[in-house]
């Protein structure tokens, strides 16, 4: 008889006992809280504070008449493909340009890339018939702000993480571990420990969930919600499995050392494929074809997938595919983390090196 509980009755039990410990903590309520401002900031402060000055290309005198007492940066332009090119690369928001069809009152026509330029029909008395050379249902603003949301939350969570690693570290500095391990299998341990903090995630998911809306309201964007709404479908799931991923990892990071001061030198590994993603689909939301290869690696594929969902750039069919795959990398390096946790946890030295926490126990003490 070992007198240990069993793996599901010890798994619970761990689960229970880091949510009760991590809801009595100021860090976690702060922690929330910043995501919570954090979003409604993103939401708001655009509409309150406003951009540069917009830029329009003009074409013709009478497009410039027109445009002159705006507020606008005019550039004017020869002819209306040069202004339209201008459009094509971003370098204006939109053009003016002579209407040849008829159809317009002014004699004027206004082109834009996705969206319908506000700030220039709002600067024209008879707002004018408009070409849109890469109609989107999402303007580039609106799809920006969802892209910098959903990397952040993914941030917020994949460093969350780090809870694990440091209520490991304490419990090994503090000798707890100890008494848990003659009492709770040390794959239970782990497995409770990603439970609890999965579920507290779940929960947290739930309640961005709830004021969602309400931020999306108040900045003006309320039919951004029913846009963004099958992509959040999918973001949750995909957050979760990201999740349980990278806690393994930090349950790892956290077992390697035996001192909070030594963490930082075991979790570089985790931080990069936490910011790796992160920056990734920062700096390349726009490339189509980095986005598509991000979407299907394991790591980044918790936020680059839902990303391109939203956009319209990927189908359903993609999604679960890209879903199987993290789901295959979750349940690989659950059972890697496992070994690995099993054979540092009782290691009390310095920092241990991986192939010992491999070889198990007895090569992990010192």
């Amino acid at each position: 008889m070992t007198g240990k509980q069993s793996f599901a009755t010890a798994t619970r039990l761990v689960a229970e006992r880091e949510v009760r410990t991590f809801l009595r903590t100021k860090g976690f309520w702060v922690g929330l809280a910043v995501i919570v401002v954090g979003l409604f900031a993103s939401a708001v402060l655009p509409t309150v504070l406003g951009g540069d000055q917009t830029k329009v290309a003009a074409v013709g005198s009478r497009a410039v008449e027109v445009l002159a007492d705006s507020g606008l940066e005019v550039r004017q332009v020869a002819d209306p493909e040069a202004a339209r090119e201008l459009v094509r690369a971003e370098e204006v928001e939109a053009a003016v340009v002579p209407d040849d069809s008829g159809e317009s009152a002014t004699g004027l026509r206004v082109v834009a890339l996705n969206d319908p330029p506000v700030d220039v029909l709002a600067s024209l008395r008879t707002a004018p018939p408009v070409d849109l050379l890469a109609p989107s249902e999402v303007g580039h603003g609106l799809r920006q702000l969802v892209i910098m949301v959903f990397s952040l939350v993914f941030l917020m969570f994949g460093m969350g993480g780090a809870a694990i690693a440091q209520s490991t570290v304490t419990e090994k500095q503090t000798r707890i571990v100890e008494i848990l391990v003659s009492t709770i299998p040390v794959r239970a341990l782990l497995a409770g420990k990603i439970v609890g903090h999965a579920l507290l995630t779940l929960g947290q998911v739930a309640v961005i969930a709830a004021v969602t809306p309400i931020a999306l309201s108040i900045g003006g964007h309320s039919q951004l919600l029913a846009l963004v709404a099958p992509a959040l479908g999918w973001f949750v799931p995909f957050l979760l499995l990201g999740f349980v991923l990278l806690a393994s990892m930090w349950a790892v990071a956290g077992s390697l050392v035996s001192r909070q001061e030594d963490l930082g030198s075991s979790m570089g590994l985790v931080m990069l494929l936490v910011f790796g993603p992160y920056f990734g689909v920062l700096f390349f939301s726009d490339n189509a074809t980095v986005m598509a290869v991000l979407s299907f690696v394991p790591f980044s594929a918790a936020i680059a997938m839902p990303v391109r969902l939203f956009a319209g750039q990927a189908q359903a069919w993609e999604a679960v595919v890209s879903m199987g795959l993290l789901a295959g990398a979750v349940v690989v390096i659950v059972l890697l983390a496992s070994r690995l946790y099993s054979g540092s946890l009782m290691h009390t030295g310095g920092k241990l090196a991986l192939s010992k926490a491999w070889a198990g126990r007895d090569n992990a003490r010192t």
